[in-house]
């Protein structure tokens, strides 16, 4: 499971002409589910990004948590995150999950996020999305979870 993150003023994302998530400051994250990936590793990836200090203190050093700026979260499925770009020039998307088995997880990252109380708004999942946001910083990072262990590994 990968997430993009960018630290956000504000963002949306749109499905059409309608607008079907919005935030002010906060963090934008396109999450991508490979398959292999599980429910704990969704929730253990929320839980982290809910932790993770890239928003400035008083001292203009990355060191409070989204949790602590009160910010808000716009969650959008991207599965072309997990796509196999390892050689040649156009990108394979076997190695991304099953849409049921990636909107399953997505929905219980989502939900790891709103049980902080935060704001988490989210795109519609499957559908084509048009994302727009002013970058702050810019700060952008990449996050992945945990590989799950292969089932000859385990035990």
């Amino acid at each position: 499971m990968r997430a993009l993150l960018q630290r956000v003023l504000d963002a949306q994302v749109s499905v059409g002409e309608k607008v079907v998530g919005r935030i002010g400051a906060g963090l934008v994250v396109l999450l991508g589910v490979a398959r292999g990936d599980t429910e704990p590793q969704a929730v253990r990836l929320a839980e982290r990004l809910l932790a993770y200090r890239i928003f400035e203190d008083e001292d203009g050093r990355m060191n409070r948590s989204i949790q602590e700026i009160k910010g808000a979260f716009l969650v959008v499925s991207q599965f072309t995150l997990v796509a196999d770009v390892a050689k040649g020039t156009r990108p394979g998307f076997s190695t991304a999950a099953e849409p049921a088995l990636a909107e399953s997880l997505y929905r219980a990252f989502v939900d790891r996020l709103a049980a902080s109380g935060l704001t988490v708004e989210t795109g519609r999942f499957g559908a084509h999305m048009v994302v727009s946001l002013q970058n702050d910083g810019p700060v952008t990072f990449l996050l992945e979870s945990e590989p799950t262990l292969s089932p000859r590994l385990k035990g």
